[in-house]
């Protein structure tokens, strides 16, 4: 049976090098500040953090809003079903034969007689 050994990675062969690595070797940091912070990046730095401060903020802001809108679509879809409701009852209780049955716990009863116009003269 073959026994278990450890792998000794070969010095001369390149392998693969790491995002972190290449980007190391690329901005050589003792050099870039042996003189001190330069200034001259300052600004466009100062710029674009204020810009990615603002774009973060206008994300949040967003996602705010449209949570609220959706709340918002939810509950005007149930205050609709609740009118259409309402409007439908109202509607049935408010025909003749629904008014009649009414007017006739209180004692009121439907007038079978059609309605006739009463005239005024003015020397009356």
């Amino acid at each position: 049976m073959a026994s278990n050994t450890y792998k000794n990675p070969d010095p001369t062969k390149t392998g693969k090098r790491s995002f972190f690595s290449l980007l190391e070797s690329f901005i050589n940091v003792e050099k870039l500040f042996e003189n001190g912070l330069p200034i001259q990046f300052l600004m466009p730095i100062l710029y674009t953090t204020v810009l990615c401060i603002f774009y973060i903020g206008n994300l949040h802001f967003a996602e705010k809003n449209i949570r609220k809108i959706s709340k918002l679509r939810v509950e005007v879809e149930d205050l609709r079903a609740d009118f259409t409701t309402l409007k439908a009852d109202y509607m049935f209780t408010s025909k003749q034969s629904e008014v009649a049955k009414k007017a006739n716990k209180h004692g009121l009863k439907e007038s079978i007689d059609p309605p006739y116009k009463i005239v005024l003269h003015a020397n009356d």
